[in-house]
């Protein structure tokens, strides 16, 4: 679905939608009139966007492409943690815990079996709950005691690895990272680190 036809549906104008959502007018009318794609936005204007339509992002990704299989693994992987960090640079860790967990995100991506979405946001509100010496949310157990089968490393270890396969990097990776996100197999050793 197209987004128009999305702001339709809610009886949003263009103009509604950017007062309410903050995004720049200009930029909501290019992406309405197909002249900017929404997958090549800031995760912070999919995010507005989002959050004024009541959606989730992935969940808007998914309208305005139709099917979930049209969308490009929202921009890989590796875009998707990006986006995240970014998230939790911009909220801050408090705000964007509870942000997750009012929103139910991990639930929602572990039902419709996004596991690799699910266990890096649940790794990541886990990692920020003991960064601030929070309880841990005790709604997602089920899913803790799960993990991908094979470790998932950043891309860019999996191709430093191959241009020289006499470094240690993966071993390395494996030192370094984070025990929230080692659980789920997800090798992540650095969230804040985002420009």
């Amino acid at each position: 679905m197209e987004l128009m036809r999305l702001l339709k549906e809610k009886q949003l104008s263009v103009y509604q939608c950017a007062k309410e959502s903050h995004v720049p007018y200009t930029t909501l009318s290019d992406i309405v009139k197909g002249k900017t794609r929404i997958e090549k936005c800031t995760a912070e204007t999919v995010y507005k966007l989002a959050k004024t339509l009541h959606m989730t992002m992935e969940d808007l990704l998914a309208e305005c492409f139709g099917e979930r299989e049209k969308v490009p693994d929202l921009k890989g992987f590796e875009i998707y943690k990006s986006n995240i960090c970014h998230l939790v640079k911009d909220k801050g860790d408090i705000e964007f815990i509870i942000d997750i967990l009012e929103e139910n995100q991990i639930r929602t991506y572990w039902e419709r079996k996004w596991y690799r979405e699910s266990f890096y946001l649940l790794a990541m509100v886990d990692y920020l709950s003991r960064e601030n010496d929070l309880p841990l949310c005790n709604d997602y157990e089920d899913i803790r005691n799960c993990s991908l089968p094979e470790p998932l490393y950043p891309r860019d270890v999996i191709l430093a690895a191959k241009l020289d396969a006499s470094l240690d990097v993966k071993e390395q990776c494996l030192k370094e990272a984070i025990p929230e996100f080692l659980r789920f197999n997800i090798i992540e050793s650095e969230i804040r680190n985002v420009c």
